[in-house]
């Protein structure tokens, strides 16, 4: 990692720190998706600027054309966790050079499909596996992993419950 990066993170959590000590409202954010179905199961979805293709492959009756769902979520957890070492390694004055993760879940599709009630629809277990290279030694590196694994939020929704409301709106296409 570049001393600008280095100091630029510096600058983000000191900023924040102090638009947060003032006000306490300014540690809120909501973030925003939206997701419009395509073809039996593919979908766009839009985020902010940006937006993201998702299907299933054929074997759970997509094209194949884009990464599923579950896979979007291992890229988001391993990409926070990323983010996560980041910020805490500058927090903790930890120095780390690099960084790269990997992760796997585990997924018994009798669940999505209701084939087994008992068995449920996510992740039975997600394995991650993440490479620190640096000078530090492996007792510093494992510190900074219990500060990531307390502070990464992906990681917190997997590991914690949060309450999900949904709200079905219909629209009549009577003529």
């Amino acid at each position: 990692m570049t001393t600008a990066s280095v100091s630029h993170l510096t600058s983000v959590i000191g900023a924040t720190r102090d638009a947060v000590s003032q006000d306490s409202a300014n540690a809120h954010v909501v973030f925003r998706a939206s997701a419009q179905a395509r073809d039996a199961v593919a979908s766009t979805v839009t985020l902010g600027k940006y937006s993201v293709e998702v299907d299933e492959p054929p074997a759970l009756g997509g094209d194949d054309s884009a990464a599923n769902p579950v896979e979007y979520y291992l890229a988001s957890l391993l990409s926070c966790q990323v983010v996560t070492y980041r910020f805490w390694a500058e927090k903790l004055g930890v120095r780390v050079d690099d960084i790269s993760a990997r992760a796997e879940g585990d997924l018994d599709v009798r669940g999505f499909f209701g084939f087994d009630d008992a068995v449920r629809a996510g992740f039975g277990e997600v394995r991650v596996v993440v490479t620190l290279t640096g000078p530090e030694s492996r007792e510093r590196y494992l510190e900074l992993q219990e500060a990531v694994d307390a502070h990464c939020p992906v990681l917190d929704l997997t590991r914690n419950q949060t309450p999900v409301h949904t709200v079905v709106e219909t629209h009549s296409n009577d003529n």
